[in-house]
């Protein structure tokens, strides 16, 4: 509309108050507004019921607008599909499949997004909205599958593993790939089923902690190198010695009296703020359920 060069043809048919047979259908043209849109078929709502009042009977027929008059006039009648210049064409003789050719065909056909999703449910356990995402796209849905078909995926538990990948490739993966603008085929080739699914045995493992996987998963992107050798250069093991975590939590809570006093004071929301604190002075290392239960347990002893 901005070019001026909206153009808009319109079908209307009225039909009797409790019958469900249309009438003629007629078409009209040459409308360049949604006001002559409007104005167009309301006139010819008016002017067809009109018709059908004063016993005349309508035909189906192409009619022009000419808004400057406000009203439709006729062009043409259309009554049979010869009017539309339908005709057989001769070198185009009747074709005619066997049956058993068809179901071989349908054989050779992929599985259909739906049949896909509804497998994706009943297979795995995923609810409706994941397998929708996970099956929007055939190499999506391929890569999610081939990352349950790894050796490596045996090792996460089994009850909630495809839970797991399903919440890994919707989230950290699409992030990566929403921002390098990329697409799964892409990403695949930095990332290869089975090496996302290292990086989630080593989280479910305790290895490192949620928020470090994620950081590692950039970089396996950005490098295609495996989780264990980013970890092992960029020293992001999770720490789950507790005399360790203990030693950091006596320093955090020796820092941060307000905090500790809240807490002690019935503010719960206070011990995540200390369990934060002791996250960033362990670059997100720690256990973070081992450092709230060691910060509860000093807490008390004060």
């Amino acid at each position: 509309m901005e070019e001026g060069s909206f153009r808009c043809d319109a079908n209307i048919s009225i039909r009797p108050r409790g019958s469900t047979e249309l009438m003629a259908k007629i078409e009209v043209k040459n409308m360049n507004s949604f006001k002559a849109v409007y104005r167009a078929l309301k006139y010819e709502e008016e002017r067809q019921r009109k018709a059908i009042a004063q016993g005349e009977k309508l035909t189906q027929e192409t009619r022009g607008w000419v808004d400057d008059e406000g009203k439709t006039v006729s062009q043409r009648s259309k009554e049979y599909a010869h009017d539309y210049r339908y005709f057989p064409e001769p070198d185009l003789p009747p074709l005619m499949l066997e049956p058993d050719r068809i179901e071989k065909i349908r054989a050779k056909l992929p599985e259909l997004p739906e049949a896909r999703r509804d497998r994706v449910i009943s297979d795995y356990g995923l609810p409706a909205y994941d397998a929708n995402l996970l099956t929007s796209s055939r190499t999506l849905a391929d890569y999610f599958e081939d990352c349950l078909a790894t050796e490596e995926y045996k090792k996460l538990p089994q009850d909630k593993g495809a839970k797991e990948v399903s919440n890994w490739i919707l989230g950290e993966v699409s992030r990566i790939i929403n921002a390098n603008n990329i697409d799964i085929a892409a990403f695949r080739k930095r990332v290869v089923p089975e090496q996302l699914i290292r990086l989630l045995v080593l989280n479910t493992e305790g290895n490192v902690s949620a928020a470090t996987s994620k950081s590692i998963l950039e970089n396996m992107y950005e490098t295609g190198r495996e989780a264990g050798e980013i970890i092992k250069d960029r020293g992001l093991s999770q720490i789950s010695d507790s005399v360790q975590i203990e030693e950091i939590a006596s320093r955090v809570i020796e820092a941060n009296p307000r905090a500790v006093a809240d807490y002690k004071a019935g503010k719960e929301q206070s011990l995540k703020f200390l369990v934060g604190q002791l996250m960033k002075e362990t670059r997100g290392r720690a256990n973070p359920n081992l450092a709230g239960e060691l910060l509860k347990k000093k807490l008390g002893e004060g």
